[in-house]
């Protein structure tokens, strides 16, 4: 099990770098822009990105 979460953890890892990366003026304005709104907005976006990586999850691990 840990093994399965250390990958996991590498794979967010990897992902998040790629945007940085290759489009760093892009990715630090869109840093700057979420750091302008506010906490609510900001709370709701990461329930949605936190609902949908559980699906991605779920229809994988269902799919395989």
């Amino acid at each position: 099990m840990i093994k399965t979460l250390l990958l996991a953890l590498g794979l967010v890892l990897v992902f998040e770098g790629i945007l940085p990366f290759i489009a760093p003026s892009k990715w630090r304005r869109t840093i700057l822009m979420l750091g302008s709104q506010n906490n609510d907005f900001v709370r709701k976006l990461g329930l949605v990105l936190m609902i949908c990586g559980a699906l991605i999850v779920i229809l994988v691990h269902n799919l395989l």
